[in-house]
Formats: C-alpha cells, sequence, structure tokens
C-alpha cells in the first residue's frame, strides 16, 4: 500500500454528478471554439458591421441612379391675360361712328377698355362721352402723363373717366408734342389735374383757368417727372437763391454724423445736403 501523505481533513469535498475537470474550472476542449469560429459577442458585432456597409452601398446605388436618371422637363407657368382687340367694342364703335378717323385704335385687357384718340379733338370727345344719354361718363376720375423720349410726340395724355350711372370706365389716350387743349370746361375737377401734368411734365394746356405749378416753387427750373431729369441731386438757381449756406459749427456736425454713418437724408436741413454736393461727396452710393 502506498503511503497517504495528505493531511487528515485535507480533501476537498467534491460535487455530485461534476467531473474532475468541470470542477477545477478548465473548460474542456470541445468548449473552446475552433479557429475559424466567432464567439457570440464577436459574431454580433460583425453582423452589425456588414449590415452597415450594406446600407451604405444601397445609398451610394440610389445616388448613381437619381443622377443617371433624366430630370422631369420643367412645367411652364401659365400665361396670363393679353389684351386683346376692342374695335367690336359698342362704345368703340358709337365713338368711331360720330368722330371718324379721329378714333384709332382700342384694345381691352382685364375689362379695361383703353381707345386712342387725336389729340386735336379731345374736348369733343370727352364732351360727348360726358352728355351720351346711354352711358353718360361724367366723372372725371385720373388725368396724368407719360413721357416717351426719342419719339415726335413724346408725350402721352391719359384720361380716366368713370360713368357712376352705367358703372362703366373707359381710358382715352391722347399723343402730344407740348401742348394740348383744357378739358376744364368739361370737368371742371380737371383743373388742378393738369396744373399737376404742367408742374412735373410741362405739358402747357390751352384755354386753362390758372395755369401755374402746384407742387414745386414757382420758380423752379425743370420737370421732375420727365425721364431725361437726373435722379441724383442738381445744383441749380434755387436752391443756390434760397438755401442759406453753412456755418463752420454746422459743418463739423455734419462730419460727425457722417463719422457714425447715419444717413443724410435724416437731416431736416436740406441745405446740409446741398453742401455735400458742393463739396464733391456722395451722400449714398450710386447703384452700379
Amino acid at each position: 500500500m502506498s503511503e497517504d501523505t495528505k493531511p487528515p481533513g485535507s480533501e476537498e469535498p467534491t460535487q455530485p454528478g461534476v467531473s474532475d475537470v468541470e470542477a477545477s474550472g478548465t473548460p474542456p476542449p470541445s468548449a473552446i471554439p475552433s479557429a475559424g469560429t466567432l464567439a457570440g459577442a464577436d459574431a454580433e458585432k460583425a453582423s452589425m458591421v456588414e449590415q452597415a456597409k450594406a446600407r451604405v452601398a444601397a445609398v451610394k446605388d440610389s445616388l448613381a441612379t437619381d443622377q443617371a436618371a433624366p430630370k422631369p422637363p420643367v412645367k411652364k407657368k401659365d400665361e396670363g391675360p393679353k389684351p386683346t382687340d376692342a374695335a367690336n367694342h359698342p362704345l368703340v364703335k358709337k365713338l368711331k361712328a360720330q368722330f371718324g378717323d379721329a378714333v384709332g385704335d382700342a384694345v381691352e385687357f382685364i375689362g379695361q377698355l383703353s381707345v386712342n384718340v387725336d389729340a386735336a379733338r379731345i374736348v369733343e370727345i370727352c364732351d360727348y362721352l360726358k352728355s351720351d344719354r346711354e352711358t353718360s361718363f361724367n366723372y372725371l376720375s385720373d388725368l396724368t402723363c407719360v413721357h416717351w423720349p426719342r419719339t415726335p410726340a413724346p408725350f402721352e395724355m391719359v384720361y380716366n373717366l368713370f360713368s357712376i350711372d352705367a358703372n362703366e370706365r373707359v381710358r382715352l389716350k391722347a399723343r402730344i408734342k407740348e401742348s394740348v387743349d383744357s378739358v376744364t370746361g368739361v370737368w371742371p375737377s380737371a383743373n388742378w389735374l393738369e396744373r399737376e401734368v404742367f408742374d412735373l411734365f410741362g405739358v402747357r394746356f390751352n384755354n386753362h383757368p390758372d395755369l401755374r405749378r402746384l407742387l414745386l416753387p414757382p420758380d423752379w427750373e425743370g420737370y421732375p417727372l420727365r425721364k431725361d431729369y437726373p435722379l441724383e441731386f442738381v445744383e441749380n438757381a434755387w436752391t443756390e437763391r434760397h438755401l442759406p449756406e453753412m456755418t463752420d459749427v454746422e459743418k463739423e456736425q455734419l462730419q460727425q454724423r457722417r463719422a457714425y454713418g447715419l444717413e443724410i437724408l435724416s437731416v431736416p436741413q436740406e441745405r446740409l445736403m446741398r453742401q455735400i454736393f458742393i463739396g464733391g461727396k456722395e451722400v449714398m452710393p450710386k447703384d452700379k
């Protein structure tokens, strides 16, 4: 018999049904995966990486497909209403029957009738339209002018008439050179309207009862609403006569305001603006 070298009581208790290998904590060779097999966590991580790669590849394919596909044609915008010939309009026929060649082309746009007439007979035509029994245009809603430079007749007079009884409108247009007969005898309200056109366009109205400037000073030079009138500030005789010179204190205040970037138009005194232009400085940058 071999001698037992272990002291009594040193034997480790063994669990029933557990082998010595399992009891020692070392996994058996069958439980260790082979070199080509991944463990559970590594396999899950590899699966997620593959899914991400697949998504990236799908996005790239979709982008390539969208670039290769032709773009749909751009839908054109629906065209708006256009002016139509109004030669067959009842009012135009009536005017042509009464005045013949003095009535020219007529167009209608969105229910608005415009008739070109001879400026030499504008008073007759207006008086006829006002005294017409069927459609009495008894109200002059507006009288204005349009400047077309570099044309034989550079001014186009525009008369907007309204019939209060019939609730109808008509626009008369007459091309002139420099003057036209006044319609104050037909509508007294044309007095100030014609004065405004004279003030801003320089059109003279024959037989006007009181033709003088309405908005600008009587000795102002030029007509601001003509297209050949300069848009920027222009020194003229009126500013020299009526705007006093600036003192040294006012000049210093103006320079301080410009240093702070304040707009010169916020200054109430017009002479401040004039002094800047005399010195050759610009108030605001011009549009290029």
